[in-house]
């Protein structure tokens, strides 16, 4: 799994970094909406559409532009650390539930971008595999994080 720190990339200077995510952003904004037509007419209600708007908003515009400014595409690859890791620590409502919805937000997602020709078929198999061998993982550690009986920093954090 790639850190954070080796995805870091070295832009110029501060302001081609705020106007490359001003662009992500700008195209992250489109792929939502096209993607909240797409949820509804597989006959999604408004309240799961919204829901999974916001859970791809976070993921596209907060985590993927957190450390470096990765395109929604190239975020496919990067779903383990956000699940198992960014979103526990950075997100207050982090629990089993939130992170059981982000999965499947994020797996519709994707395979919306699949049906688009924007990732690969194989990208997206990749993804199903990955969510079903570590979401398990992912709930131990989210569980593990929110328990005050924990000490993090004496306990192992094994992710």
């Amino acid at each position: 799994m790639a850190s954070t720190a080796k995805r870091l990339l070295m832009l110029d200077d501060e302001s081609d970094y705020d106007s490359r995510c001003q662009q992500l952003r700008q195209e992250n904004a489109a792929l939502l909406g096209d993607f909240r037509r797409w949820l509804k007419k597989a006959g999604l209600g408004e309240t799961t559409i919204r829901s999974h708007c916001s859970n791809l908003d976070f993921y596209l515009n907060h985590f993927l532009l957190y450390a470096d400014t990765l395109t929604a595409a190239d975020g496919i690859c990067y779903v383990g650390e956000f699940l198992g890791d960014w979103f526990i620590h950075k997100a207050m409502w982090s629990n089993k539930t939130t992170v059981k919805a982000n999965a499947a937000s994020i797996k519709k997602f994707y395979a919306f971008m699949a049906e688009r020709g924007l990732v690969k078929p194989e990208e997206l198999a990749t993804l199903k595999q990955q969510t079903k061998d570590e979401l398990s993982d992912w709930l131990g550690a989210v569980e593990r994080y929110n328990n005050p009986d924990v000490d993090l920093f004496e306990d192992a954090w094994p992710i």
